[in-house]
C-alpha cells in the first residue's frame, strides 16, 4: 500500500489547535448559556495546559535531540513549533480578548462580578485587607533571591509572584527581587459577602489581594513591582521498559518528578516588565517565543468552579435526567436481563447506572464465581472500585487490569491497585509497552447447566462523572462468542503465551488495524462492482497513515464516507482525484463526543462496530484496544440512529473540514436549526 504524500496529511498538533479553536467559538457562541461560556472557556486553557505538558514538551525534546526528520505530515520537530508557537500565541490572544472585552461584562450585568483592584470601595477593602491577614498571610513564604536564596523551585502550574524590591532588610540585604509563591490549598477565586459586593455574587481575583497586600510580606521596603507568573513543565512520565522490575513502584516514583520536569511555557500578567521577563526566562532556560503575556489571570482554569458556585440555573445547559431502557425496572436482575438479549446503553441520554448495577450485583450475588474488570480511568470515589473490594472480600475471584500509565490519572490508579490488592484481587498492570485501553468487564457465574459469562464492552471509561459529560455507547451481553473472546483477552493480558484467534472482537496490537484497513478495502471493492458502498466513521482522532491511505482508495473507487472527528484529522477531504468522495465534520457542543462507531455497508449486509480505539498508531499498535460487533439487526439500527445520522444532520454544532485542514461552521441561515446533542436529549432523557 502506497503511503499518503506529505501534502496529503495535517500535521497533528496543528489539527489539536484547530480543534482548540472550535472549543473556544463554543465561549463565542452568544446561544451558549453565559456561565457555560465560561466554563468553554476554562476548558480551553485546561485543553492548552495538556497541549503544551504533552505535544509542546515533545517537539522541545526533538528539537534538543537536535532530531531533523519529518513526521508523515512533511514537518520537522522545529518546523511544526514554529507554527504551533504561532497559532498559539493567537489563540490565547483571542481567548483573554473573549474573556475580557465580552464575558466579563456580560457577568458584570447579571450580578456577577469579578472586582477588580482599581475598583474596590472602602467596605471592599477593608473586608479584602482583613481576608489576607486572616487567611493568606499566615501560608505564605516570601524568598529574597540572593546567594544565600537562589530561585526557587517552582511547581508545574503553580501560581508565583516575581517582586521588585527597593531598599534593605533586616539583614542589609538588597537583592532587589523576591518570589512568593501561591499554595495550592489556597483559592484562586474569593467570593465576598453580598453585603460587601454590592451584588448577588461578587468574586476577587487572589493575585489582586495579593497584589493589593504583597508589601507586607516584605516590612520596610519598597514594592516597585509584583507581577503574577506561571510555568508549564514537560509532564510525560518516563519508565525504562528493560530496567524496571516493579512498574507501580517505578512510577510512585516517577511521579513527583511531574511537578519539576522541564519547562515548556511561562505565562505572565501584561504588566510584567520586560526587564522580570527576560530574567523569569532566563531561570526557566526559555526564549521569548515561550512567553504568553496575558490580560487577567494566568490560570484561567482556576475559574471552572464558578459556574458550580453560582446558582443561576438560567446561565447554564438545562439539567437532565439520564433515562433508563425499558427493559430495566427499579430491582431488576442484571443476569436475567442480559439473558433475555443483550443490553445497548447509550450514555450520557442514558443512565451509567445499570452499569454499575451490573458490577454491584457481581460482587454479592453468590453464583459470581469470578470478576475480571479493566481500569483506565475511573476517579477516586468510584462505586464500581468499592464494589470489586467487596467482591474480593467475600472470597470471589477477582482480577482487575489497572493501567498505571492512564495520563494524569496514575496517582489515582496506583491507590485503587493498593487497595486491591490489601483484600487479596489480583491485580494486574497490563503489558509493558502497551497500554491496556480496552474497556472490558466480564462475570463468571454458575448456573444450571454450568458456569455462564457475561460481559460489558463499552467506548469510555468505567467513570460516572464523565459517563454524564461524555457521549459513549456500552453492552451488556451473555453471547457466548463475544464473552468468551473477552476472557482470552483477559487471559493474554494476565498470562504468558501466544494470541489465539478471536471470534467477534478485533483487538489491537494483533487484528483491528489489519481488520479496519480489510472492512475499507472490501467497501473499495464492492464500488469498483458497481454495487452498493458506503463508511461511516465516527472517532476522536484519526492520524495512522495506512488508513487514511486506504480511505483515499476507497473514495477513488467510488465509495461515499462520512468522517465524523471530533478532534485531529490527518486527513484532507474534499480533494479532486483523491478524496472527493470523502467529507469531514467535528461535533463540538455540551457534551464531549467520545463514542467510536465504524459502520461498513457491506454490499447491504451491514456491519457495525463499537470501538475503545481511535484511528491512531498507538491504538493500532502500542495500546490493548477492543472493538466489537453489534449483532442484534435492531440494536445495530439503534447505534446508526442514535450514533450516526444525527451527527451527519446536524447544523448548529457541526464544523465541516476543508481540503486545506481549516474548519467551517456549518449553520445555515434560514435552515430548521438542528442539534444532534439537543435532539437525543429530547428522544432519550427526562427534563428535570
Amino acid at each position: 500500500m502506497t503511503l499518503p504524500l506529505p501534502e496529503q496529511l495535517i500535521n497533528r498538533e496543528l489539527g489539536i489547535l484547530e480543534f482548540q479553536r472550535r472549543v473556544l467559538a463554543q465561549a463565542e457562541d452568544e446561544e451558549t448559556p453565559l456561565l457555560e461560556r465560561l466554563r468553554f472557556l476554562c476548558i480551553v486553557s485546561s485543553n492548552m495546559d495538556e497541549f503544551f505538558e504533552v505535544r509542546v514538551a515533545g517537539l522541545k525534546e526533538q528539537i534538543k535531540a537536535g532530531v531533523a526528520t519529518p513526521s508523515p505530515d512533511g514537518l520537522t520537530p522545529r518546523q511544526a513549533y514554529a507554527e504551533v508557537e504561532r497559532m498559539a500565541h493567537e489563540l490565547v490572544a483571542q481567548q483573554y480578548q473573549l474573556f475580557n472585552q465580552i464575558l466579563l461584562p456580560a457577568l458584570d450585568e447579571r450580578g456577577i462580578r469579578f472586582i477588580r483592584r482599581t475598583q474596590w470601595n472602602e467596605a471592599q477593602t477593608a473586608w479584602i485587607r482583613d481576608y489576607f491577614f486572616r487567611e493568606l498571610m499566615p501560608v505564605l513564604t516570601p524568598i529574597g533571591l540572593d546567594p544565600a536564596h537562589p530561585f526557587p523551585r517552582v511547581l508545574n502550574k503553580s501560581l508565583n509572584f516575581a517582586v521588585e524590591l527597593k531598599g534593605k532588610d533586616a539583614f542589609g540585604r538588597n537583592s532587589g527581587a523576591a518570589v512568593v509563591q501561591a499554595p495550592r490549598s489556597l483559592p484562586r477565586v474569593i467570593r465576598l459577602p453580598q453585603n460587601i459586593a454590592g451584588c448577588e455574587y461578587g468574586f476577587v481575583f487572589l493575585s489582586s489581594v495579593l497584589h493589593a497586600h504583597v508589601g507586607e510580606l516584605f516590612a520596610g521596603m519598597t514594592v516597585e513591582g509584583c507581577y503574577q507568573f506561571r510555568v508549564t513543565r514537560n509532564s510525560d512520565l518516563f519508565v525504562d521498559d528493560e530496567e524496571t522490575k516493579n512498574l507501580r513502584q517505578a512510577l510512585q516514583g516517577e511521579l513527583p518528578h511531574r511537578h519539576f520536569g522541564a519547562a515548556v511555557r511561562l505565562e505572565v500578567a501584561d504588566n510584567c516588565s520586560d526587564t522580570m521577563a527576560d530574567f523569569l526566562l532566563a531561570q526557566f532556560e526559555l526564549d521569548r517565543s515561550d512567553l504568553y503575556q496575558v490580560q487577567g489571570p494566568v490560570n484561567l482554569v482556576r475559574l471552572m468552579q464558578v459556574p458550580d458556585w453560582v446558582e443561576r440555573p438560567e446561565l447554564k445547559f438545562a439539567p437532565f435526567t439520564p433515562s433508563l431502557p425499558a427493559r430495566i425496572g427499579k430491582a431488576a436482575n442484571m443476569f436475567e436481563l442480559i439473558a433475555r438479549g443483550d443490553l445497548l446503553l447509550h450514555h450520557p441520554f442514558e443512565s451509567f447506572q445499570p452499569v454499575i448495577d451490573f458490577i454491584e450485583q457481581a460482587a454479592s450475588d453468590p453464583q459470581v464465581v469470578a470478576i475480571r474488570q479493566t481500569v483506565y480511568r475511573t476517579g477516586t470515589d468510584s462505586q464500581l472500585m468499592q464494589a470489586l473490594i467487596r467482591a474480593a472480600q467475600s472470597g470471589k475471584e477477582v482480577i482487575v487490569v489497572v493501567e498505571l500509565l492512564a495520563r494524569f490519572d496514575e496517582e489515582a490508579n496506583i491507590n485503587w491497585a493498593a487497595r486491591l490488592e490489601a483484600v487479596g484481587a489480583h491485580v494486574v498492570y497490563g503489558v509493558v509497552g502497551h497500554k491496556t485501553h480496552a474497556k472490558l468487564a466480564l462475570a463468571v457465574r454458575r448456573e444450571e447447566g454450568g458456569l455462564r459469562r457475561y460481559a460489558h464492552l463499552g467506548t469510555g471509561n468505567y467513570h460516572a462523572r464523565t459517563a454524564r459529560l461524555y457521549t459513549d455507547f456500552g453492552l451488556l451481553t451473555c453471547d457466548e462468542a463475544m464473552t468468551a473472546d473477552v476472557a482470552s483477552l483477559f487471559t493474554q493480558i494476565t498470562g504468558l503465551g501466544k494470541a489465539g484467534k478471536l471470534k467477534r472482537l478485533w483487538q489491537s496490537p494483533f487484528t483491528l488495524h489489519s481488520e479496519v484497513i480489510a472492512a475499507i478495502e472490501r467497501e473499495a471493492a464492492f464500488a469498483a462492482a458497481g454495487r452498493p458502498a458506503a463508511i461511516v466513521a465516527k472517532m476522536n482522532a484519526l492520524l495512522e497513515p495506512r488508513v487514511i491511505a486506504a480511505l483515499y482508495a476507497a473514495s477513488q473507487a467510488g465509495v461515499k464516507i462520512d468522517l465524523i472527528v471530533r478532534g485531529v484529522c490527518a486527513l484532507k477531504p474534499g480533494i479532486r482525484g483523491l478524496s472527493e468522495n470523502i467529507r469531514v465534520r467535528s461535533i463540538v457542543g455540551r457534551f464531549l463526543e467520545h463514542t467510536r462507531i465504524f459502520h461498513f455497508r457491506n454490499n447491504g449486509d451491514e456491519r457495525v462496530y463499537l470501538s475503545s480505539a481511535d484511528w491512531m498508531d498507538r491504538n493500532f499498535f502500542r495500546r490493548i484496544e477492543t472493538s466489537f460487533p453489534i449483532l442484534n439487526p435492531k440494536l445495530r439500527k439503534r447505534v446508526i440512529a442514535e450514533g450516526l445520522k444525527p451527527y451527519l444532520r446536524d447544523n448548529v454544532q457541526a464544523w465541516e473540514m476543508q481540503p486545506d485542514g481549516s474548519y467551517r461552521h456549518r449553520r445555515k441561515r434560514n435552515a430548521r436549526a438542528y442539534c444532534a446533542q439537543t435532539e437525543l436529549l429530547a428522544l432519550l432523557t427526562k427534563g428535570k
